[in-house]
């Protein structure tokens, strides 16, 4: 039988809480991205329900900026997006851009939305 050495002692405790502080580190760094990116994901749906509206009711594209830029505040995106609707292929199409920092402890993440919504082609009016 082999018996323990008195330097062994402590190396299960050491892996438990290195362990314990990566399962920690990566909750934490979802803990603050997963809302921002689910808030990013129900804005690209408004998007596409903005602009399939417009398509099937005649709206001019500017109808679809100023709708979206009604909703900047609910969804948490900063006022200073850029919203640029057009009408292009005769379909209503419009493109949001900004950046929202995510700061960790000692780092600053910055996430990009870009997405461009284009009505669907069933909605157009001709």
């Amino acid at each position: 039988m082999r018996m323990p050495k008195s330097d062994e002692q402590g190396s299960a405790r050491l892996k438990f809480l290195l362990v314990l502080l990566i399962i920690g580190g990566v909750a934490y760094a979802g803990y603050l991205y997963v809302p921002i990116a689910y808030q990013a994901y129900l804005f690209k749906d408004l998007m596409q329900q903005k602009v399939d509206v417009a398509s099937a009711s005649g709206y001019p594209p500017t109808w679809v900026g100023e709708q979206l830029t009604k909703s900047l505040t609910e969804y948490d995106v900063p006022p200073d997006a850029l919203i640029s609707p057009v009408t292009r292929d005769q379909r209503v199409e419009v493109r949001v851009q900004f950046t929202r920092p995510i700061e960790f402890p000692g780092y600053t993440y910055q996430y990009e939305f870009d997405h461009t919504a284009r009505s669907t082609p069933f909605f157009n009016i001709k």
